[in-house]
């Protein structure tokens, strides 16, 4: 699955958590995803699916707080590994996506400036038993591993599975937009001339 273009393989090894991540950002969307958690590995599938990334996740660890909280971090370090210096790519990127009931927007920046806002307008304290304060960590801490800025949010809906589903999704879709290489472009897309 993971082959020598633009990948990142990266080990976190704590002790609290041991997780191994393995990204081909010029992937077809496989995923393979080992939490211990099913939402989380359910939301990476979903990632992977719809950003054309092949994502490969095996985590362990003491606490559902801690797991997530590093496969994020692990996760956005493998990005970055394989996005390298990010010459060429096309830097934004921005999705609206429907899913049933809930609509979600994303725009993604991979300038290397790291800012979170979310805002998933989740109604319960959980979902499918992952805490909801942790997906909202799991966004921050991959966008910040990422060096990206980061906008998600959802604008309505009724199930928060659906909520969150949405938003991946967009965030997905923005990904694979803003990592794509733009052909027409040489060296960094900035005016200033690094990102």
């Amino acid at each position: 699955m993971i082959d020598l273009s633009r990948t990142g393989n990266v080990v976190r090894t704590t002790r609290e958590t041991k997780v191994q991540a393995k990204v081909e950002i010029d992937g077809t969307g496989n995923a393979m995803a080992k939490t211990t958690i099913p939402f989380l590995d359910h939301l990476l599938v979903t990632l992977a699916a719809h950003s054309l990334v092949d994502i490969e996740v095996v985590a362990s660890g003491d606490l559902a707080h801690h797991v997530v909280e590093d496969v994020a971090i692990t996760l956005g370090e493998a990005m970055s590994k394989a996005l390298g210096d990010r010459d060429g790519v096309t830097r934004f990127g921005w999705a609206v996506v429907p899913m049933d009931d809930a609509l979600a927007l994303a725009s993604m920046d991979l300038a290397r400036r790291p800012f979170t806002s979310t805002d998933l307008k989740i109604a319960n304290s959980s979902i499918e038993g992952l805490k909801s304060e942790d997906i909202y960590h799991f966004v921050n801490s991959l966008a910040t591993s990422l060096e990206a800025s980061l906008h998600l949010s959802v604008q309505y809906g009724g199930n928060d599975h659906h909520k969150v589903e949405a938003a991946f999704k967009a965030l997905a879709l923005s990904l694979r937009q803003a990592c794509t290489i733009d052909t027409r472009r040489k060296g960094p897309p900035s005016s200033k001339g690094a990102v």
